[in-house]
């Protein structure tokens, strides 16, 4: 199913239990009850209550984003070090060369093709990703500079491997979702207790109140939905790219 039809779904079904809920309590309700004798502490508490879960939905919000960001800037540290390796051996001999800009090739294609698939369907790294970075690390880290010159690029190299190899593993950490369990109870509990202070407000079933309360419930939902899309950045709708790989290495198949 489309996340966007669970996205309408879940905001359709807030929608129907809000005006459901009016209407039977209305039904329900004493024929001398009047809605305008709400007391102002119960007016007052549904102020604080909207006030305090949006400004705790804004803070939800704000962090799942800033966690997708920064994976994004995961995979463009990683594939601009790989880039960095592959321009700079250019002063090796022709043979390790081409050997380790083969393997760079090879890892690139693997994490774009098949890695970010697996990162997406399972929220893990794949073994053989692991392996095929290794192999580029024991290329420049195993080769023996035979002048002053590749001397002068060994190091940057060597440096350039590991901030691959770091970046890396902060992708490998990113990959799952970020927001405890806690805070999703918090984050339910609140929207719970925030649509049914409408109800201590005695909510009248007038045509403008009943589309407010379901538009009201509709937005709750909506927001929920967003954070939970932000909270795993490689596997839900608006995710991390693999751009940057793509970009910088445009000569490999797509």
């Amino acid at each position: 199913m489309s996340e966007w039809l669970v996205l309408v779904l879940a905001m359709a079904a807030a929608c129907v239990v809000v005006l459901i809920v009016t209407l039977v309590r209305h039904r329900a309700a004493p024929v001398d009850e009047d809605p305008s004798e709400t007391p102002d502490v119960i007016e007052y508490m549904s102020m604080m209550i909207g006030v305090v879960y949006a400004i705790v939905l804004g803070l939800a919000i704000a962090g799942v984003w800033e966690g997708r960001g920064v994976a994004q800037d995961h995979v463009q540290t990683e594939a601009q070090a790989l880039h960095e390796i592959s321009e700079r051996v250019r002063v090796y001999p022709p043979d390790v060369r081409d050997r380790i800009r083969a393997d760079v090739n090879t890892y690139v294609s693997h994490v774009v093709h098949t890695e970010w698939k697996t990162m997406a369907d399972e929220g893990h790294v794949t073994a053989q990703g692991g392996r095929l970075f290794d192999r580029i690390r024991q290329d420049v880290t195993d080769y023996e500079p035979k002048t002053d010159f590749e001397a002068q690029a060994y190091q940057p190299l060597v440096d350039q491997v590991t901030a691959a190899d770091a970046a890396r593993n902060s992708r490998a950490d990113s990959t799952g979702a970020t927001m405890p369990g806690v805070v999703w109870f918090g984050l339910i509990s609140g929207a719970v207790v925030t649509v049914g202070m409408i109800f201590a407000l005695q909510i009248r079933r007038t045509t403008r109140e009943l589309i407010l309360a379901g538009l009201f419930s509709a937005l709750i939902a909506f927001l929920l939905f967003l954070i939970w899309d932000f909270d795993a950045p490689y596997s839900r709708g608006i995710t991390a790219s693999a751009e940057p790989f793509t970009a910088l290495f445009p000569h490999l198949p797509g």
